[in-house]
């Protein structure tokens, strides 16, 4: 398995792209409430990525129509924006990519919409949780599999479902490169960590079962019991000694 070591260039513009996710996130989460459309937060997107310069990874790419993926409740991942409306107790996963001087950054965050239940809460606790957890293990001279070992450990002490059949990846020239990164796995296998790797880390969890269901859009997926899910993911760079994430929370907007 070839996987890429980031020299300082590739770094820095991956960064820029980390800041940019950053703030379509940040003005996206601003605008989540009962009564807005996920096109209207594609638009939202559409709009920061042309502010700054930056192109939609996800866009075009075999075919998908969007900006971003917005999944909402039982969707898990690659949800279609559209003319749904966002309803409160809704939780909703946004994904988003962007591109500068060639190079990627991809950060998902899943958000309630206005008050949600505590079962949604906690769904959502875990998985953010889960996702602290595997970039910790994301250091030199660790193993690939530490990172899914994480998240799984803590997800399964939830008793919380676990979407297996999809996960993280490398990032760099393309969206998507080796290696895959598992959700779940043995600390002492895959290969081992170097600085300058780059890692999408991307937990999905849920409040049923493992099992998911393709949508006939070809895109959408969903949990197959139709229980709750929830998707958190970071762009993490290996350095050194402590991860660095690229793709860093910003403020809460205030309005």
């Amino acid at each position: 398995m070839a996987i890429s070591i980031k020299g300082k260039k590739e770094i820095d513009a991956m960064r820029r792209a980390g800041h940019v996710v950053s703030v379509v996130h940040q003005r996206v989460s601003a605008a989540i409430q009962p009564g807005i459309t996920t096109m209207d937060l594609d638009i939202i997107a559409r709009d920061t990525m042309k502010e700054f310069g930056a192109g939609a990874a996800f866009l075009g790419h075999m075919g998908f129509p969007a900006r971003i993926c917005a999944s909402v409740n039982e969707e898990i991942v690659h949800g279609i924006p559209g003319n749904r409306v966002l309803a409160a107790g809704d939780i909703i996963s946004v994904d988003v990519g962007t591109i500068i001087e060639g190079y990627y950054s991809d950060s998902a965050w899943t958000y309630a919409v206005g008050e949600i239940s505590e079962e949604a809460q906690r769904l959502l606790r875990v998985t953010e949780e889960s996702l602290a957890l595997g970039i910790a293990q994301a250091r030199p001279r660790h193993r690939l599999g530490a990172i899914g070992h994480a998240v799984e450990n803590l997800v399964r002490s939830e008793k919380m479902g676990l979407i297996q059949e999809y996960g993280g990846h490398g990032i760099g020239r393309s969206m998507w490169e080796e290696p895959h990164v598992s959700n779940h796995g043995l600390p002492d296998r895959g290969p081992q960590l170097r600085p300058g790797m780059v890692l999408a880390i991307e937990p999905m969890v849920t409040t049923g079962r493992d099992e998911t269901q393709q949508m006939p859009d070809g895109w959408t997926v969903t949990t197959a019991d139709g229980s709750l899910a929830a998707h958190f993911e970071h762009t993490v760079l290996i350095t050194n000694g402590e991860p660095e994430i690229l793709t860093k929370r910003l403020p809460q907007v205030v309005e």
